[in-house]
């Protein structure tokens, strides 16, 4: 059975409180020391960060649209000649594509803010660099301070994340407040810090590791395509370090 064939086969994945999972037939696969499989159809596009007037990020411009159809491979060694897709460069170049990620929840991992509106947690981890939480206050002093602005900033700093590490909770409910999104994929291209970012996944696409095992279903997630993470298959800010260009925008 070869790897493509064993992309079919999945566990029950558990599902991040506040997510919805996407259509069961859609999912993405980390091929063992190769590329991202998609299983499905799903839209893909750039998505372009553009900075608010203080210079922070602030919101996504939506550019090229690229096919994805069922067993699309996608580069994450990032030396493809043919990104987004993958042109076999991974067997040819030195890169560690080695998974190194934990399958445990991300909330195991977070650190709680409280505030007087909401609730606030944070897994530094899954960090993907896109710098939302930078505006205002910061989202961590922003959580603490009262008022209705405060609160609405908490809000879209947090909802902007598109790696999902940062989650505002319903004090009273016990629950995230997360917007419900439809299955996409998006590749950031981030001109504040220089360099191209994640493959973005959003509306609760299952993501399974070369093992066959499933991660943490999440609304928002964000994928390693610069072979530089530390924390592979999910992107820990490394493309800015690093520079890493797509050369797509």
């Amino acid at each position: 059975m070869t790897e493509r064939d064993k992309s079919q086969e999945h566990d029950t994945a558990q599902v991040q409180i506040g997510s919805t999972q996407s259509d069961p037939s859609i999912s993405v696969v980390v091929l063992k020391g190769g590329p991202y499989l998609v299983r499905g159809t799903l839209p893909l596009h750039t998505q372009t960060i553009e900075r608010n007037e203080h210079g922070q990020s602030w919101s996504y411009r939506q550019g090229r649209a690229f096919e994805v159809k069922d067993k699309t491979a996608l580069c994450r060694c990032g030396h493809s000649r043919n990104k987004p897709y993958c042109d076999g460069t991974h067997a040819k170049v030195s890169v560690d594509l080695e998974e190194t990620a934990t399958f445990e929840p991300m909330l195991n991992g977070a650190e709680e803010i409280d505030g007087p509106h909401y609730a606030l947690t944070d897994n530094e981890r899954y960090c993907a660099f896109a710098r939302f939480c930078d505006n205002g206050e910061k989202i961590w002093n922003e959580v603490r301070i009262p008022g209705e602005q405060h609160a609405k900033l908490t809000l879209y700093m947090a909802h902007h994340c598109p790696a999902g590490r940062l989650l505002v909770w319903d004090r009273t409910a016990g629950t995230p407040i997360e917007t419900p999104l439809s299955a996409s994929l998006s590749l950031i291209e981030d001109p504040g810090a220089g360099c191209s970012g994640p493959l973005v996944l959003r509306g609760g696409i299952r993501v399974q590791s070369a093992s066959g095992k499933s991660y943490e279903i999440r609304n928002r997630q964000t994928l390693c395509r610069c072979g530089a993470s530390s924390n592979k298959p999910f992107c820990d800010g490394s493309h800015a370090s690093m520079k890493f260009q797509d050369g797509l925008e």
